[in-house]
């Protein structure tokens, strides 16, 4: 993939994904796979809804220079490149509603056509202890990607780490989710609401 291809649409799906409130202003990362051991990622200071091209930096799996700018995520995704090929963009998200959700329930189950036909279920993956996660993270994230044969990783009180083939994808899949948690917390919230009313 040629890099300013992949830098125009890192740039492109960030300002997106900031806008639905799923990266944060210094919160998350997004990165592209350019070439087999290289991956372009966003660097610890950037801003979402607008990355510069020097907002961004290009990694190599033989660690220098490079990685001591680099957003403290691209350990995770560097793993997640190096054994699943069908990786070629990454994120780590916070989305409000499904990061919510998951805290309070192990599984999610959408109710809505669309996040039904896509996800059907998916379990909520607990790290246990925050305080060691980041030094577990970078194995464990991968592997339940394997172990689990998905895309999408939903962490108790973390929120989401997805890999898809293109950017548009990636954000499609967590845009699908994050709406099917708002509808469930909704629907909730009214059955709720209603019981106290009647």
């Amino acid at each position: 993939m040629e890099l300013q291809h992949s830098i125009n649409e890192l740039k492109k799906i960030s300002l997106s994904m900031f806008r639905k409130n799923f990266l944060g202003v210094f919160h998350g990362s997004i990165s592209a796979r350019v070439e087999r051991n290289q991956f372009l990622i966003n660097k610890q200071n950037a801003i979402f809804d607008d990355i510069k091209d020097s907002d961004l930096t290009l990694l190599f799996s033989k660690k220098d220079y490079r990685w001591n700018e680099a957003s403290m995520d691209a350990y995770i995704h560097l793993n997640i490149y190096k054994n699943i090929n069908e990786a070629k963009f990454i994120c780590y998200a916070m989305p409000p509603y499904t990061t919510a959700y998951a805290m309070k329930h192990d599984k999610i189950e959408p109710k809505d056509y669309f996040g039904y036909m896509k996800f059907h279920q998916i379990h909520v993956y607990a790290p246990k202890q925050f305080e060691d996660w980041y030094e577990r993270a970078e194995t464990e994230i991968y592997r339940y990607m394997l172990e689990k044969n998905t895309n999408i990783v939903v962490i108790k009180g973390y929120g989401i780490y997805a890999f898809s083939r293109t950017p548009q994808q990636l954000a499609k899949e967590i845009a699908i989710l994050e709406n099917s948690c708002k509808l469930l917390y909704l629907s909730n919230y009214y059955e709720k609401f209603s019981s106290e009313l009647y």
